[in-house]
């Protein structure tokens, strides 16, 4: 059983003509509950701000309008893998086997990435000996 996890959320996207990633938060869970609360809170996290409330009172009227139905819905999405327990209880169940989770999503300008990774797993890869291939 591993017993603390690397939790991080990046969003990427093309600036400057270059691929680069914006870091939105990193969490040293120190369980696996944690972790996964953490990862579902994130998720919820871009979720709303990617697709807010119009009716919240600090909107103006008419300051907002929908996307076209062929954009992919990435807050739909995200909330969607928050929403399901298989999905979670699966996620959960890979962190647990010392396997990397990583949920990818993205609309036309933008990559988000919620990745985990449990600590104990990275420490027994450090202890591996380096495989080393010809290049040529």
């Amino acid at each position: 059983m591993h017993d603390e996890f690397l939790c991080h959320v990046t969003a990427y996207g093309v600036c400057g003509g270059m691929w680069v990633g914006v870091p939105l938060g990193t969490y040293r869970a120190p369980t696996l509950a944690l972790a996964m609360w953490w990862l579902r809170d994130r998720a919820s996290w871009i979720a709303e701000r990617l697709d807010p409330d119009p009716g919240a009172p600090y909107f103006p009227p008419n300051s907002m309008a929908p996307v076209a139905g062929t954009s992919p819905d990435v807050p739909v999405v995200l909330r969607t893998w928050c929403g399901d327990l298989a999905q979670q209880e699966s996620a959960a169940e890979e962190l647990a086997a010392g396997h990397l989770l990583r949920l990818v999503t993205g609309d036309e300008t933008t990559e988000y990435e919620l990745l985990a990774e449990s600590v104990d797993a990275l420490r027994m890869q450090r202890t591996l000996p380096l495989r080393s291939v010809p290049a040529a």
